[in-house]
């Protein structure tokens, strides 16, 4: 699997921890990151699909 590197801001990378381990919804930053894009993406598909954009 391809290699990413970002930056994001302190207070956003906070907010995705939350959301990590234990406590959280899912299993690692990876994990968060990998599954907030493809939501995103799941997301603009269907607006382009309601506006024939597809």
């Amino acid at each position: 699997m391809p290699k990413v590197s970002v930056e994001i801001s302190q207070g956003l990378l906070d907010d995705l921890d939350d959301h990590v381990g234990d406590e959280g919804k899912l299993v690692n930053g990876s994990d968060a990151i990998r599954t907030s894009i493809r939501k995103a993406l799941d997301m603009l598909d269907e607006i382009d699909a309601r506006h024939g954009a597809v």
